[in-house]
């Protein structure tokens, strides 16, 4: 294939745009009754909170802890759903699905909001089905967790896989929508800024924390001139993992949090020491949420570095941690095709990690 024709599929979907533009305008011309004109674009508009049927507090952030309106301590324990867009595929977007997760205990439902499946409905069609997660987590006194759902590095725009393609000036767009959309809605008290940034063995380029620091400080600004009732989350290198940067040079705001990714096969048996050298430690001054933790062992479905925990030993000591430390976590994935899962099927079977996950959320369901 020559230079000429990889440019030109390069630049077709945007030939195609041109072209779709053009016989818009030629209509709008040809028919200036129809309300087709560039200038005639509504500005966004806000969630409307009168559709919140159950009084929520606004989570804050107090020292190392998260707090309600009353000032108690709030120790988040849920799940991570699918991406909205796979669960409307599966047929499975619906309220039932909130359903099931409250009965297992759980008080947060992490989304993942993939940039493929963003772009593909658009901002205001995907922020529909955002909405309609808002209103069935109210209902159940569910809190929500967005997720921008990217691996690699935003900051030279190189990425894991295409489902994560993203760039700085979207990723931005993204949460200056988001936020000004649900600007003082209680139910959604985080937002995960970043997925898992990595530089995938170097594959993915270089970025300093420097630079990290710099760009989450940016999104951080963006979201607060729109809303401050909410909790930026700052996640950590080696996908999601690596803290260590925090102790001497932390994030530059107020009122945030820090993510960690701990899967079993980040570092080997004991742990913790580990744990606490690498991102535990943060607990001590800021709230951390371990938002995506889980196993399977070996040869089971969705097995894949780094979930594999063959004995099942993980879970407990994992959950023991956080509890020690007065971490939040969230476990990936409530889904029966996206591993490591929680759920074996549609009749939401659980999985061993389904199983153990439920049983701490059952029993801490006081929280």
């Amino acid at each position: 294939m020559t230079f000429q024709s990889v440019n030109y599929w390069k630049k077709l979907p945007l030939i195609l745009l041109l072209l779709v533009n053009g016989a818009v305008f030629a209509e709008s011309a040809q028919n200036p009754s129809k309300d087709n004109g560039w200038w005639d674009i509504p500005y966004p508009q806000q969630f409307d909170s009168a559709e919140l049927t159950h009084k929520q507090s606004f989570i804050k952030v107090k020292g190392n802890h998260f707090v309600n309106d009353k000032g108690d301590t709030v120790v988040f324990q849920g799940v991570n759903i699918s991406d909205p867009d796979k669960l409307l595929r599966d047929g499975h977007w619906n309220a039932k699905h909130f359903d099931v997760i409250k009965q297992w205990g759980a008080n947060v439902v992490r989304i993942p909001v993939h940039p493929i499946s963003w772009r593909g409905h658009g901002a205001n069609e995907y922020m529909k089905l955002i909405d309609q997660a808002v209103i069935w987590a109210n209902q159940r006194d569910l809190y929500l967790i967005l997720d921008w759902h990217s691996i690699g590095n935003v900051i030279d725009g190189l990425y894991q896989h295409p489902m994560y393609d993203t760039t700085l000036s979207e990723t931005k767009q993204f949460w200056r929508s988001i936020a000004y959309r649900y600007k003082n809605v209680p139910t959604i008290a985080v937002y995960e800024i970043f997925n898992e940034p990595t530089l995938y063995g170097g594959q993915l380029g270089d970025v300093s924390w420097k630079e990290w620091k710099a760009f989450n400080e940016e999104v951080i600004s963006i979201i607060y001139a729109h809303d401050t009732n909410v909790i930026p989350a700052v996640a950590g290198f080696n996908w999601a993992y690596d803290l260590r940067p925090v102790k001497n040079e932390p994030i530059d705001a107020k009122g945030i949090a820090y993510i960690a990714h701990p899967y079993p096969q980040k570092t080997k048996p004991p742990y913790i020491d580990s744990w606490e050298n690498t991102w535990g430690f943060v607990a001590k001054k800021y709230p951390l949420i371990c938002s995506e933790i889980g196993f399977v062992r070996e040869g089971e479905p969705g097995a894949h570095m780094p979930v594999i925990n063959n004995d099942g030993s993980y879970g407990p000591i994992i959950t023991d941690y956080l509890e020690k430390i007065g971490a939040s976590w969230t476990a990936w994935v409530f889904d029966p095709d996206w591993g490591p899962m929680m759920i074996k099927d549609w009749n939401y079977t659980p999985t061993e990690q389904g199983a153990y996950f439920k049983s701490v959320m059952t029993k801490n369901k006081h929280r």
